[in-house]
């Protein structure tokens, strides 16, 4: 992009037609660094290239088999290494210029039509989703072109009935976020601030809310809605209330699609169709954005922003949509199990972007409508901004409720390309990802947004199994996108950039990174415990590869980790929830692709709860570890840390006890500096084993058999 000095900006603005024409809407910028990266990362290479050659000429006599595991564990760590660092090779970052899209488009900006989606009034509260919709309706954008339309796949009449409430409130919430300029504009985050009332910024802006008694009437509307909630429904003189399609004047709109047993509705991707067939049909805006229940947004001004990008004239018309990471208002300070998904987010999507654009991740995304209903991108196409649909002549609001009712049927979409060449893709767990890599096939690009104020925030996993469980679906989905016809290996050569595709592998083969990763967790351990050398000996020149990848790798990784605004403690989690999800969560996902490429299992759909007791509230905000529930995931884990507790200890023995401390550190010195780490990251895990006595606690069911296990295991191991 070009780069315009300030006396060049006025002089442009000046002009009309072309001249006004020729200063883009925004500029792109290279990362700094991004030649010592490449410098550093060709000398790690090197040294992954030197291993692989030490493994292939050093096998030895005894260990072999387990040596050449090693190997085939240590290519697949670097072939792994590789796609990670492609996401790296690019990276840029996006700036917009809003006052620039003032000044030429404000008497021209386009309808946005806003979906949100829920499905579960327990798991996803009413009160949490109108909050999200109250932001969203509250955006800095005119209020005629903005339209905000609910999805509840569960029919909930309390989702309803807190919708309802909602769209009285907004008469009030909407003028006073717009007069006084509130930035934080969901209800349930604004009023849960912790102001200095003191403070001149907030002085006037709490004179005015204690005048209108805005925070009244917020706790009013919220406790007749959780109110209801407990009482699990609604009277019938508030059900009364409802005047139907009539009462949503304001452009708030209510759907729950049909379904019915025989016909599969494909969850969260079939919710979106249903929307984006009707939404066509009363405002339909070119512009869509979509967010799930419990992103909130927290930037006002983020629809001008994204605007940016859609009507530059340069390469606007190049965009398919602009994805916002997803960001989190509950992470803990040192972010305990790695929800902000920092490396994701504040480096690898910013390298995606320098490709062609990042996936689609589902939720905080800007789509311009045409290609999310399979238009193919042509060079040199327009779009009129501003085109709209009109009801039929002489159609009433009735007949058109009534008319766009069969859009939402579930058996609308049969004999039709709905899911599969019109709106998002069907048949995966992650159908925001495949949906995103058809449409760049399609040949458009995606822009990455990662604004200071973060456009969005939702709420992160509080605890342990959560998290797993939530990385299970994405791996598991992304492993099914690989293996699928839309893999980026056959689909998206030749269409997508290269970068892109290796981006694209570096999430689709998380999950079969478990077996190297497992390997690596328990053989050299117990291969430690009889004395066995996997690795060279501190004397040899072979040690210095070895050595180097380990040390240049992790320190390169905390210093990305710290300047993407970690901290230490952060990264050392980062740590440890990267063992966490390789030796669980993708596992799992791995077996149960299988299964459904076998025939024996189907996808779903997990909604994760947006819910936590206190209690667990409580110790998640102290960062301690929630297990508290049996998994099948947590006796891995258990099973794991155990055997390399037995071997450092059977280790230790050797080194204290009998003294052979010479011999074990010059044979096996990594070795020992692994099982050693492993211990140190599993320290929470073994509190939650043995020394905790609170409800957060590992189940005593779960101890005994990793015990057992592991003993078992090690025992063996040593006598044969």
């Amino acid at each position: 992009m070009v780069l315009y000095t300030e006396k060049s900006k006025r002089e442009k603005m000046r002009g009309h037609g072309e001249e006004a024409a020729a200063v883009l809407l925004f500029e792109t910028k290279e990362a700094k660094g991004r030649t010592a990266f490449k410098l550093i990362s060709l000398t790690i290479f090197l040294g992954i290239v030197s291993i692989w050659a030490y493994r292939i000429i050093c096998i030895p006599r005894t260990g072999r088999y387990a040596w050449i595991g090693m190997f085939i564990s240590e290519l697949i760590f670097g072939i792994y290494w590789i796609f990670t660092q492609s996401a790296r090779w690019n990276v840029v970052f996006r700036h917009p210029f809003k006052h620039r899209l003032s000044l030429r488009y404000e008497d021209k900006l386009p309808r946005v039509d806003i979906f949100v989606c829920t499905a579960d009034p327990i798991l996803e509260p009413p009160s949490m989703v109108i909050s999200t919709v109250l932001s969203v309706m509250s955006y800095n954008y005119p209020h005629g072109k903005l339209s905000v339309y609910l999805s509840d796949d569960g029919g909930s009449e309390l989702t309803f009935y807190a919708l309802l409430e909602a769209s009285k409130f907004s008469k009030y919430w909407i003028p006073f976020c717009k007069k006084f300029n509130v930035e934080q504009r969901s209800p349930q985050a604004y009023f849960a601030r912790n102001i200095d009332m003191n403070h001149p910024e907030f002085a006037h802006e709490f004179c005015n809310i204690k005048k209108e008694n805005f925070q009244k009437l917020y706790e009013d509307m919220k406790r007749r809605i959780e109110s209801a909630v407990e009482k699990g429904c609604i009277s019938n003189d508030i059900k009364d209330q409802h005047g139907g399609f009539l009462e949503w004047n304001s452009k708030l709109v209510y759907l729950a699609r049909e379904k019915r047993p025989q016909h599969f509705h494909n969850f969260k991707a079939g919710a979106m169709n249903a929307l984006i067939r009707v939404s066509s049909e009363i405002s339909n805006g070119p512009i869509i954005l979509n967010v799930d229940c419990d992103m909130y947004s927290n930037n006002s001004q983020a629809i001008r922003d994204v605007l940016c990008f859609f009507m530059d004239e340069k390469k606007g018309h190049e965009t398919a949509f602009v994805q916002f990471p997803q960001n989190f208002h509950n992470i803990t300070k040192n972010d305990l199990y790695g929800g902000t998904l920092r490396m994701i987010s504040e480096v690898e999507f910013h390298g995606l972007d320098g490709y062609g654009g990042p996936m689609y991740i589902g939720t905080g995304c800007f789509h311009r409508r045409d290609t999310l209903c399979g238009r193919k991108y042509t060079k040199g196409f327009t779009i009129d901004w501003n085109k709209n649909i009109t009801s039929k002549t002489g159609e009433s609001v009735q007949e058109l409720e009534e008319r766009i009712k069969g859009l939402a049927s579930c058996t609308f979409e049969e004999n039709t390309q709905w899911g599969n060449e019109m709106g998002l893709k069907y048949g995966c767990p992650v159908e925001d990802v495949i949906t995103g890599l058809s449409i760049q096939c399609r040949g458009w690009k995606s822009i990455y947004f990662n604004p200071e104020r973060k456009g969005f925030l939702g709420v992160s996993a509080t605890t342990l199994d959560q998290t797993l469980v939530q990385h299970k679906r994405w791996s598991e989905g992304d492993l099914q996108i690989f293996l699928s016809k839309y893999s980026p290996v056959w689909y998206g050569l030749g269409r997508i950039h290269f970068g892109l595709i290796m981006g694209y592998f570096n999430y689709c083969l998380w999950s079969p990174n478990c077996f190297a990763t497992l390997y690596y967790s328990i053989v050299p351990s117990l291969y430690l415990l009889k004395g066995i050398s996997l690795f060279p000996q501190v004397s040899s020149l072979w040690f210095l590869p070895f050595s180097y990848v380990i040390a240049a790798e992790h320190i390169y990784s905390i210093i990305e980790f710290l300047r993407a605004g970690g901290t230490i403690l952060s990264w050392w989690n980062e740590q440890r929830m990267w063992l966490y999800k390789r030796t669980s969560s993708y596992l799992f996902a791995v077996m149960d692709t299988i299964f459904k490429l076998m025939g024996y299992s189907n996808s779903g759909f997990v909604i994760s709860t947006k819910v936590a007791d206190q209690d667990v509230t409580q110790r998640y905000e102290q960062e301690k570890m929630e297990f508290g529930v049996t998994s099948p995931m947590f006796i891995i884990l258990s099973s794991v840390a155990m055997i390399n507790l037995f071997c450092l200890f059977g280790i230790l023995k050797k080194v204290i006890v009998i003294g052979e401390f010479k011999s074990v550190y010059e044979t096996t010195a990594l070795q020992f500096l692994l099982c050693g780490v492993l211990v140190l990251i599993n320290l929470p895990l073994y509190n939650g084993l043995f020394f905790r006595r609170d409800k957060g606690r590992m189940p005593s069911s779960v101890t005994v058999k990793s015990v057992v296990f592991a003993v078992s295991l090690c025992t063996c191991f040593a006598f044969l």
